[in-house]
């Protein structure tokens, strides 16, 4: 099995050096200067070196599919989105949904991403998807894990096949139950898409991840639904809720008792920056709204927030390379939290947070006994990385290095003596 020594590592909250010692594939020991003979070594040279990032809201069904679409997407808006994935949905093929997903895991693992949570379009009869995807799961996990959610994309109650595909999804091997209650034809509707989610994971024994609210109307209010729910069925940190973009625009005096109702729920819930900065209040004219939930307040709360990177290059957004500093950059500006102490949030956002919102807390981190996933980043402290969107020097997954990185060189030609400039510092 691999055994590996990394040297000189800057671990989080610590002001020290330490030596992270790997056997058998996992971290043996954390001290400082450990020293061992016959060893792979690797200097981390002061630079910071953490547990994976944690993407905990992605759709690999639809990465790549930018180019490949029947027509782009021109008003930008989710709903036009929905509707072009909606007519490239009868050509897709496993080979087609496998070889794009593969390829941005490939993009993952060089940015440092080693556990996933996908959602998977549960509402075509095919099921084509949540199979590609359960496949891609297995094939992949000595690299990266992968959860599945199986997503109704279009609703549960908007056909009359939504409840039986949404079950059948779990039975072929989806880890979580979606759902979509702001996509429902009427809020009744909506309400018992939360309610038969609930239901379903009892039945299941799942963990539930549901796309709420992914509207800037302030009348869309079923994130109250699921928190009841979880509440009274006794589903604490067992539940996520996704966007929730609406809560943006609520009154003042309702937001606030929600926020308490959250909290109560013990709720995780994840904003995604990319998208909702593009998608949401496209109809505002000026002035014109952030388009995502109340961040700073929900975080002041005690309530667990993380960070999703939800499409890469798809009808909903057509960037994106799967990094998720990157995802955190863009919320330190358009959630305002570019303080000291917020910056160590947004890394929390993007490492431990995540992890806790996929339940995966036991077996994620950097702890003697842990599985041996590590990322030595470019950076020095988490300031520097969020700044810098860092590149990952190397990517280590069960004491192997499964990716480096070198990074760019830039020479200055302006003086006598050239001089390197790196952006740092000194």
């Amino acid at each position: 099995m691999n055994s590996l020594l990394i040297k000189n590592a800057k671990l989080r909250n610590h002001d020290e050096l330490k030596s992270i010692l790997v056997e058998n594939g996992r971290i043996s020991r954390i001290d400082e200067g450990i020293s061992a003979e016959n060893l792979e070594t690797i200097d981390a040279k002061g630079n910071l070196v953490i547990p994976p990032f944690v993407d905990p809201h992605v759709h690999l069904d639809a990465v790549l599919s930018a180019g490949d679409l029947s027509r782009p997407n021109k008003s930008g808006t989710l709903l036009e989105a929905i509707d072009i994935w909606g007519e490239r949905k009868p050509f897709l093929t496993k080979e087609i949904l496998k070889e794009n997903a593969r390829e941005v895991v490939k993009w993952y693992i060089a940015n440092g991403v080693l556990r996933v949570r996908t959602h998977a379009d549960c509402s075509d009869p095919t099921l084509v998807t949540v199979e590609s995807l359960v496949e891609l799961r297995e094939e992949v996990k000595d690299l990266i894990d992968i959860q599945v959610v199986a997503f109704p994309q279009n609703g549960i109650f908007t056909k009359p096949d939504g409840v039986t595909l949404l079950r059948k999804a779990l039975e072929i091997g989806a880890d979580v139950v979606g759902g979509a209650p702001h996509i429902e034809y009427t809020r009744e509707d909506g309400v018992k898409d939360v309610e038969f989610v609930y239901h379903l994971a009892e039945e299941f024994d799942k963990l539930i991840d549901i796309h709420i609210d992914e509207t800037g109307d302030p009348h869309s209010r079923f994130i109250e639904v699921m928190a009841k729910e979880n509440i009274v069925r006794g589903w604490q940190g067992r539940a996520a809720a996704s966007h929730t973009t609406a809560m943006h625009n609520y009154n003042n005096d309702y937001a606030f008792k929600l926020l308490g109702i959250l909290k109560k729920a013990d709720m995780n819930m994840i904003t995604n920056p990319f998208d909702n900065s593009v998608l949401q209040n496209r109809t505002d004219g000026y002035p014109r709204k952030r388009g995502h939930t109340r961040v700073d307040e929900l975080l002041a709360r005690g309530v667990n927030v993380c960070i999703g990177h939800d499409s890469i290059m798809d009808p909903w957004y057509s960037m994106g390379k799967g990094n998720m500093i990157a995802a955190a950059n863009l919320l330190a500006h358009t959630a305002h939290m570019n303080g000291h102490d917020q910056i160590t949030m947004l890394m929390d956002m993007i490492t431990t947070r995540s992890a806790r919102t996929l339940a995966v807390e036991e077996t994620y981190g950097l702890e003697a006994g842990k599985q041996a996933d590590i990322v030595i980043l470019d950076a020095r402290n988490d300031a520097e990385a969020v700044r810098l969107t860092s590149e990952c020097l190397y990517v280590i997954r069960k004491g192997k290095v499964i990716c480096r990185t070198t990074p760019a060189v830039r020479t200055l030609e302006i003086v006598e003596n050239l001089e390197l400039v790196d952006f740092k510092l000194k």
